[in-house]
Formats: C-alpha cells, structure tokens, sequence
C-alpha cells in the first residue's frame, strides 16, 4: 500500500513541477501549440525538392526610442512655451549621456473645444462647441548604443512629465555580414543535402535540369511581442438577481521570438534580450525526368557520278 501511495504522490510532483516550468502562457485556452509530429509528403511530380533554410539571431548595437509629449494651453504662446520648456529641459539632461542624440519631432497642433450650454426660456437646452485651448504634441527621438541607458532616459523625462514610450526600434551595422553568412551556410548545406540523395538513390543529378530561388525576411522585436492575462476564476452557482464584481485582470506582455526548431542551421542560437531575426531560405528542383536523345548525326551519301551530299538524321 504504502509503494502505490509514493507512486501517485511522485506522479502529482512531476505534472506540477512541468506546469510550472511551461510557464503562465497556458493559463490561456486560446493557446495553441501545433502539432510536433513530422509528416513528410511525396511530391506530385517526378521533381525532386530541396530546401535549406536558416535563422540568424543578431543582437543590435544601436537603438532609438520614441517618446510621445502632449501640451495644452489657452493660448498658442503659452502651449509653445510650456512644451519647449519640458523639452529643452530634458533635452539637454539626455545630451550628457555618452552617444546620444536626440531629435524633436512635431506630430499635431490644433484647437481645442468644449460644449457651452445656452439656456432658453421656451425651448431646449442647446449645446454650442466654443475654442477652449490648444492642444501640442511632439515625439521626442533618442538614439543610443547602450540599452541600459533606456532607464536613465525614463527617469529624466518623467522629471518633465513625459511616460509615453511609443516604440524602440533596433538597428544593426552587421546585417550585411549577417546575410553573406547565412547564404554561404545554406549553401553547403544544400550540396550535402545532394551528395545525400545521390547517395541514397546511386545516381547523378550534374547533368539534369535544375532551377535555384532564394530570399530573405526579417523581423524586428517591435513586432515580436505578445500579451496574456493570467488568472484562475472560480465558478459559482448564483441567482441571476446577483450582482459579481470581476477584478480587473492584468495583461502580461512578453517577447516571444521566432522559434528555431524549422531550420536547418542557427547563427547565434541562444536568445537572452530581443534581437533583430534574420531569416533565409533556398530551394532547389531538380528534374528526374529522362531526356529524350535529340543528338543529330550527318551522314554523306556518295552517289553513282561521285558526287557527295550530307544527309542528317536524329536518333
């Protein structure tokens, strides 16, 4: 008995212990993951294809974060003053970091207006729309090489009311590098991926017809980020006269990269901060069928007067 008891308590252990380690993400149902099993089809044609295909994880080494700033005033000499004030302000605060730059971009300028009631003895209210001010907004660029300075920059522009962190985008002086790598890698894979099959089939594909595509894509962390909310709800049998106050449930935001398991070769595989994706791919057709000999042959007939004319015929 007490050999059955350690075998379910070991195997309630294990189940809890792989929950957690898969993380909060499945707390969500619209979590799907697809299917892991391999499934190989035969082509439709007599063609044979091949692919390569290979992911290059780079790590940027220049970024630029975008900060949106928003002013209003009654007049438009007080909205202009206002945002110039904030801006220069933190302007030059983010200057004494080391590599930066910082560019000022207008976004929008316009009125104000709010709802006046005027009132009338013998017939509704009417609401009139009347200026009330003018409303400034401005992005802030910030170009870096250091991503930890992205929290000095956040505490010296909340100094100046400023949270609004639209984006950060990520740049890279070694994609080129990065492309001539992924294309020699894909094609010493490919040759081998034909020493294979002519291995495997004893033949020679050098003097069928081949056709060659390739490309590129890649793709930025910006868009790489996912969110879910994570909670567990209890269910109860209730009247339908009660009144059930939800909590409102926090949103997770998370990176989640391109994942590696589809490629044939890794550059960089291991992915500790987000990283720009450089993706590459080149396929290969090469047709099996046999050719029909088309190789043409003189021959030269001598007739009875001596005289010699070519005759051609295919085989």
């Amino acid at each position: 008995m007490k050999k059955i008891i350690t075998l379910i308590m070991t195997t309630f252990l294990s189940q809890a212990i792989i929950a957690q380690v898969s993380g909060n993400i499945n707390y969500q149902n619209q979590v799907r993951f697809p299917d892991q099993n391999i499934n190989i089809n035969f082509p439709s044609s007599n063609d044979l294809y091949l692919s390569v295909k290979g992911l290059a994880n780079v790590k940027a080494d220049s970024y630029v974060a975008i900060f949106s700033v928003t002013q209003v005033g009654k007049t438009t000499s007080e909205v202009n003053g206002l945002i110039d004030e904030r801006l220069s302000k933190a302007e030059t605060e983010i200057k004494l970091k080391k590599g930066t730059e910082v560019y000022i971009d207008m976004i929008s300028f316009v009125p104000v207006y709010e709802y006046e009631i005027e009132k009338k003895l013998f017939s509704k209210k009417s609401y009139n729309e009347v200026p009330k001010g003018f409303e400034l907004k401005k992005n802030i660029h910030i170009k870096y090489s250091n991503p930890i300075q992205l929290n000095d920059f956040i505490r010296i522009l909340s100094n100046q009311e400023i949270y609004d962190l639209v984006r950060v985008d990520y740049f890279s002086s070694a994609l080129e590098n990065v492309k001539k790598e992924l294309m020699n890698k894909a094609k010493l894979a490919l040759q081998e991926k034909v020493k294979n099959y002519e291995s495997i089939l004893g033949a020679t594909f050098e003097s069928n017809d081949k056709r060659i595509m390739d490309g590129f894509k890649m793709v930025l962390p910006v868009e790489m980020y996912k969110s879910y909310a994570s909670y567990n709800s209890s269910s109860l049998n209730l009247k339908r006269s009660t009144n059930v106050n939800n909590a409102n449930k926090g949103t997770t935001l998370y990176y989640q990269p391109i994942i590696d398991k589809e490629f044939d070769f890794i550059i960089n595989p291991t992915i500790l901060e987000p990283v720009i994706q450089v993706m590459y791919e080149i396929k290969l057709v090469i047709n099996r069928d046999k050719k029909e000999n088309t190789t043409t042959k003189e021959y030269v007939l001598i007739t009875p007067n001596g005289d010699m004319k070519n005759i051609q015929m295919n085989n």
